[in-house]
């Protein structure tokens, strides 16, 4: 299928509602990505990752698709599409789309046939059953709907829009493939591939906790080996697949990214963005450096003989990195999401930069419920106030974790709509688009955008950071965040300070000064509030 080219490589994810809008209806599209390519190519990514283009009733934003063949008219054409592909082909990058065959849309119209009748050919298609079992939906509630035409319920682990495939059917499975190969004899240069780990239900659909049951079912790696040889076998393209998975264990992406087994170039996994909570996603709980980089560590260390991992902070689930991670306050906004972007950057894995955090975007001042429009979030405080829970807690929550934090349009410039549009936006611009703009940054050699040219710039001309080995350091300290890379007699520290305070740290920190976001190096263990530092020995 490929060679790992994608080791030196980095992946920017572009979420088109909100990247670029070229037609003025406050909605971002493939013209308005066209427009902005030479900015990506600034930047110096290798690779971007479309979130779902297809056709959509946009129940979930894009991730309940009704044509997995078609592009929405919303973003554009196909003919548009083909525009997008050659540009960004012609400057050297590849483009990624986002494949979501977990489920579809209940207006595809493989799912109406499948409940027009009990009898009809498509009905075992999805999950039907004359009576649900207690799992859950991750969007909250029962994760069965009732269908009043054929009086049985169907299976949505997801939205009630979402209807799960039923992936023991041969015919569900031949189907997503030929539609991968029609994408991939268009030109696409692969797939990011959404919740894949749970498209192998458990036998008899048992009751239980839904989360784990179908988290890597029975026949996960038997499904994805036969994806491999139908659909990337035999192509000769430089071809890239990423399994989003929530719940996978560094043992489990071990086998999945394991180049001899072909299943997939490598995993998403989510165990480092579910710290700042207790249990579920909206109980929130103070992040503890210390849990972080063992975490982080674990996944080094568990896939450095085989394998191999995603690195990121920041995507359309999750709120902005440095809000979250960082320090968003104006005093350290700048190098905080520049520790953070080094101290990830830097580890084994290909790095992902999502929209916006290449200039330190922030979480957004949302004032009331009013102003969410994820049907996560929106669900979720429905379900909470009409349990008793207090209105104002549960509003921090979905202004801390929520998913439209990620979502607000990409700022531009200065301007109105911070040039993302010249309509009114489908969800209301950050204020701080004043301060915050890619303008702004291009045209400052400080900014985070130019700190993040010279990480990937790194990636690309030391071998040392795609394939060097991996030692972490100082696991116990709870502000600074410490390891070494090695590979043929070089060897570079990275070391950064999580914290608004200055710290010592116990450390040999002499060597060849690289990268670093103050402009001096005391070249000693002192480390100022948010100071991050990668030296070569």
């Amino acid at each position: 299928m490929s060679s790992q080219w994608w080791k030196p490589a980095v992946v920017y994810q572009i979420y088109p509602r909100s990247f670029a809008d070229s037609d003025g209806d406050g909605i971002g599209d493939l013209g308005g990505i066209v427009q902005r390519l030479d900015y990506l190519q600034q930047l110096g990514v290798d690779v971007l990752w479309l979130s779902p283009i297809y056709p959509s009733p946009q129940d979930d934003n894009g991730y309940d698709i009704s044509d997995y063949q078609d592009v929405d008219p919303t973003f554009g054409s196909l003919n548009d599409f083909d525009a997008l592909l050659a540009g960004v082909h012609e400057r050297g990058m590849k483009l990624v789309m986002d494949l979501v065959v977990n489920h579809t849309s209940d207006e595809h119209p493989w799912f109406e046939e499948s409940r027009a009748s009990k009898d009809s050919p498509k009905r075992d298609w999805y999950w039907w059953r004359a009576e649900p079992n207690d799992w859950r939906s991750f969007f909250s509630g029962s994760a069965w709907e009732a269908d009043q035409a054929t009086r049985e319920f169907y299976l949505h682990l997801f939205s009630v829009k979402q209807p799960d495939l039923n992936w023991e059917n041969p015919a569900v499975r031949e189907a997503i493939y030929a539609m991968m190969r029609l994408w991939l004899d268009r030109g696409v240069d692969g797939f990011r591939m959404d919740v894949i780990n749970l498209i192998s239900k458990p036998p008899g659909l048992p009751d239980g906790d839904s989360a784990a049951l179908n988290n890597c079912g029975p026949r996960i790696h038997e499904f994805l080996q036969e994806m491999h040889r139908e659909v990337f076998a035999g192509r000769d393209a430089q071809l890239l697949t990423v399994g989003e998975m929530p719940g996978v264990t560094v043992e489990e992406a071990t086998l999945f990214t394991d180049p001899a087994r072909a299943e997939i170039d490598m995993v998403f996994q989510f165990e480092h963005v579910q710290l700042d909570q207790n249990g579920r996603k909206w109980d929130l709980r103070a992040l503890d450096l210390r849990e972080l980089k063992a975490v982080m560590n674990r996944w080094q260390l568990g896939l450095a003989e085989r394998g191999w991992n995603s690195l990121y902070w920041n995507n359309h689930d999750q709120p902005r990195a440095v809000s979250r991670f960082g320090d968003d306050s104006p005093e350290h906004r700048v190098r905080s999401a520049k520790a953070l972007a080094t101290v990830l950057h830097l580890q084994r894995g290909t790095p992902y930069v999502y929209q916006g955090e290449e200039l330190g975007m922030t979480n957004a001042p949302f004032a009331s419920i009013e102003d969410f429009r994820d049907i996560e979030s929106l669900n979720h405080y429905a379900e909470a106030i009409a349990a008793g829970e207090d209105p104002g807690r549960v509003l921090t929550a979905l202004r801390t974790k929520g998913r439209d934090n990620a979502r607000t349009p990409m700022q531009w410039d200065a301007s109105e709509h911070a040039g993302f549009t010249t309509g009114e936006p489908w969800l209301a611009v950050n204020p701080n688009h004043a301060e915050i703009n890619a303008q702004a940054a291009v045209a400052d050699p400080g900014s985070v955008f130019h700190h993040f040219r010279a990480l990937i710039g790194l990636r690309h001309s030391l071998p040392v950071v795609a394939d060097g080995d991996f030692t972490p350091l100082l696991a116990d300290d709870p502000h600074v965040y410490a390891y070494t890379r090695a590979l043929d007699g070089t060897e570079l520290l990275v070391l950064a300070n999580c914290s608004s305070e200055t710290v010592i740290v116990e450390l040999d920190a002499r060597g060849e000064p690289l990268l670093s976001n103050y402009d001096d190096d005391p070249q000693d263990g002192t480390l100022r509030a948010w100071e991050a530092r990668v030296l070569r020995r």
